[in-house]
């Protein structure tokens, strides 16, 4: 199948390291242009090493720390540098942060930004020109735990948030060949992840957690969450506005 990738201009927001950087190495694979930020430059340059032996696509990497950067300016500047880009993946966020569901507004706040914020404020300068061209994919990595809401309730609900703001959004954009989508990974299991490190620290806890909730048995890959990505990413997915997909193992 061609997913008419080769050649696109494509962002990946929180590339470093587990699922966006599966994400970035499958965009490489596939021929296109790719610009990469993380908080790290040593796995960002690692990463453009690898990116760089799949293709030659002048990829480039930015180094930010999103939550203390001002995300709407760095937008606004890799767009004058790298032109206007066809396909933007937002990987930002993640599970680390307050669990106390009476936590301060400071908390919550801090939640939302890192979850969903930094997304939206980003896509403020990114998807106008995508506008302009008519045509143009913008995937956002949510979370399972948006619709189960089952966990840290502070990570839950700005999952959730971002999956409302996809939907509304999306459809605001369905008629004009911009299409924005989110993919809901569920337990996916990478080096240095939540679930890795329990692998091996609590395999009972794992294997109760597989039993209860997961029907497959299994942990996701990166891989398995990349390649839906990618197809969100495609001609393919022309009539998927505000598509929520999940891809969860029949998460339980």
């Amino acid at each position: 199948m061609d997913l008419g990738i080769r050649n696109k201009n494509v962002l990946i927001v929180g590339a470093s390291k587990g699922i966006g950087r599966a994400i970035a190495v499958a965009f490489a694979k596939e021929g296109a242009k790719v610009t990469t930020i993380a908080r790290s430059e040593e796995l960002l340059i690692d990463l453009q090493k690898e990116i760089n032996e799949l293709n030659n696509e002048n990829n480039k990497y930015y180094v930010s720390d999103l939550m203390e950067d001002n995300a709407n300016a760095l937008a606004l500047k890799i767009l004058e540098e790298r032109g206007a880009f066809d396909i933007v993946v937002h990987n930002v966020g993640g599970s680390l942060v307050s669990r106390n569901a009476l936590g301060t507004l400071e908390e919550w706040q801090y939640a939302w930004k890192f979850n969903a914020g930094i997304a939206i404020d980003m896509n403020n300068i990114l998807i106008p020109p995508m506008i302009e061209k008519g045509w143009g994919r913008v995937v956002h990595i949510s979370s399972i735990s948006a619709k189960m809401l089952r966990g840290n309730p502070l990570y839950a609900s700005s999952k959730e948030f971002l999956n409302a703001y996809v939907t509304t959004v999306g459809r605001e954009l369905a008629s004009k060949g911009v299409v924005m989508t989110a993919v809901m990974p569920g337990a996916v299991a990478f080096p240095g992840s939540y679930w890795d490190n329990y692998t091996h620290t609590d395999p009972a806890r794992c294997e109760d957690f597989l039993r209860h909730h997961q029907a497959a048995g299994r942990f996701g890959t990166v891989k398995e969450i990349a390649d839906v990505v990618l197809f969100m990413a495609s001609e393919q997915a022309s009539f998927m506005q505000a598509a929520l997909i999940p891809v969860d193992g029949a998460n339980m």
